[in-house]
């Protein structure tokens, strides 16, 4: 059974950083896909990150790029959002998901970043605040 637990999410000022945590269980996070999402209230969901490191493959968000980083220890069973220059629209439930087999599937029709995933964890909050 996939279970994923997020952890590192807080209130951080703008320009602060911020580094989520995703630590898998039943699931290997090195051979697999594993993506960071993030939804507001009232909002869709939104794909952030997602990285595939068998394969070499990271996905960004355009909002995100140069800003986040997603990296995967294949040691500790676990998947990092790394999360810089953090600005106010950043603020979010962060969700880790993850699913069977490399991103390239998981990308649905007209996005750029995996959002269809099977797994998920039960989120951490960041806010960002000025």
């Amino acid at each position: 059974q996939v279970h994923l637990v997020e952890s590192g999410g807080g209130s951080v000022q703008a320009g602060g950083s911020l580094r989520l945590s995703c630590a898998a269980s039943g699931y290997t996070t090195s051979s697999n896909c594993v993506g960071w999402l993030r939804q507001v209230p009232g909002n869709e969901r939104e794909g952030v990150a997602a990285i595939y490191a068998t394969g070499g493959t990271t996905y960004y968000a355009d909002s995100v790029k140069g800003r986040f980083t997603i990296s995967q220890d294949s040691a500790k069973n676990t998947v990092y959002l790394l999360m810089n220059t953090l600005k106010l629209e950043d603020t979010a439930m962060y969700y880790c998901a993850a699913d069977y087999g490399p991103c390239g599937d998981l990308v649905l029709a007209g996005t750029a970043v995996p959002t269809g995933f099977t797994y998920w964890g039960q989120g951490t909050q960041v806010t960002v605040s000025s």
